[in-house]
């Protein structure tokens, strides 16, 4: 249950940043109906491959900005439904190592060392800086990239990274390093 509360927390912690960093993409879908709860999982498990996703904790952040759990897993993954702040789809899925690279990213602490952690996107991602780890909109600089459905590997050594393009505007479909030189640098691995 401890581990579930730190996963809990940490994808809080994810969710509160994708919400404040685009939060005026919600302006324009405040007329919608909040989805059920079956369309909120539905959506959380669209991150992740069947087989995973099956045995996933989900999770979704409330209006409140509390963490509500829709459904206990056992596999130590946990996913997340599409975030609606964002412009597009933003399902994640995490390990354990992952949760705790995301919560040092967010809190701009030293991610845990000698922890590779891995994190499924399979629907896409929103749109980002490849370059800052902290920009919140498009800016002339940093680097703002569009992905599709994606895993990423986080947490490994430096040298590990060596061995994948580190461009500014990279070809995101083949792998590459988002955030080079940075201590939250990981890989982007795109999937079809």
């Amino acid at each position: 249950m401890r581990e579930l509360n730190t996963m809990a927390s940490g994808m809080m912690i994810v969710s509160s940043l994708l919400l404040a960093m685009n939060a005026h993409a919600a302006d324009t879908k405040k007329d919608k109906a909040a989805p059920t709860d079956k369309q909120l999982i539905a959506s959380a498990i669209s991150a992740a491959p069947a087989n995973v996703a099956k045995g996933a904790t989900i999770v979704v952040m409330e209006a409140d900005g509390k963490m509500r759990t829709l459904r206990e897993g056992k596999n130590g993954f946990t996913c997340m439904p599409d975030n609606p702040a964002t412009p597009g789809p933003d399902p994640m899925c995490m390990d354990k190592n992952s949760m705790e690279w995301v919560h040092a990213w967010v809190a701009r602490k030293p991610p845990p060392a000698g922890k590779v952690g891995f994190m499924y996107m399979l629907a896409g991602g929103t749109d980002a800086s490849n370059t800052d780890p902290y920009a919140t909109k498009p800016e002339p600089g940093n680097n703002w990239i569009k992905t599709g459905p994606h895993i990423m590997i986080v947490g490994g050594d430096a040298g590990f990274y060596d061995s994948y393009p580190k461009d500014a505007k990279p070809d995101t479909s083949t792998p590459y390093v988002m955030w080079p030189g940075t201590p939250y640098q990981h890989l982007m691995a795109p999937v079809k």
